[in-house]
């Protein structure tokens, strides 16, 4: 009985391997993500001197925003990887964030950058505020404020987690 125990644990413990078929098919996408960004960028380099002041910003912010974006699935690549699979051999690799961003940390930079990149894409709206009604602007800004609020209660909840975690220690010293 005890060497089905160990055949489960096993298995079970080395089925995290299969996430990193999903990290190596974000880091795939983020490849193809990255010839996007080129063409948006050649794009916006092509156009610069026909683009209003407008224009021009809406391009920055779009770029902008799919440097977020980009930014995002290099983070959740990282940190899933390091915390749910293997740790990174740091002697190899000189990446100074390397094991610093555990579930908690990283489910709220998640937030952050999601309500970020939210951000961005509401200030691009507002700029073309003329192509859309009245109720999708609504609709618009409550789903940001849906992001930013989720965002706040996220944060909330880890710092009281911290605490959480911080109070057995204090009381054995």
């Amino acid at each position: 009985m005890k060497s089905l125990e160990l055949l489960v644990e096993r298995i079970i413990l080395s089925s995290r391997w299969i996430l990193v078929v999903f990290y190596l098919g974000l880091a795939f996408s983020l490849a193809v993500y990255g010839v996007s960004f080129g063409y948006k960028l050649l794009k916006v380099t092509i156009n610069v001197l026909s683009f209003d002041e407008a224009d021009m910003i809406l391009a920055m912010l779009g770029l902008i925003d799919a440097a977020l974006v980009a930014s995002l699935v290099v983070m959740v690549m990282i940190s899933g990887y390091e915390n749910f699979v293997s740790r990174f051999d740091e002697a190899e690799n000189e990446v100074s964030f390397i094991g610093k961003l555990d579930a908690g940390s990283l489910k709220i930079k998640v937030a952050s950058s999601i309500v970020a990149i939210s951000s961005i894409h509401l200030l691009q709206v507002f700029l073309n505020a003329t192509q859309y009604t009245d109720s999708q602007l609504m609709w618009l800004t409550f789903m940001h404020l849906a992001f930013v609020i989720s965002a706040v209660m996220l944060g909330f909840l880890e710092s009281i987690m911290a605490k959480a975690k911080i109070k057995p220690a204090e009381k054995g010293l």
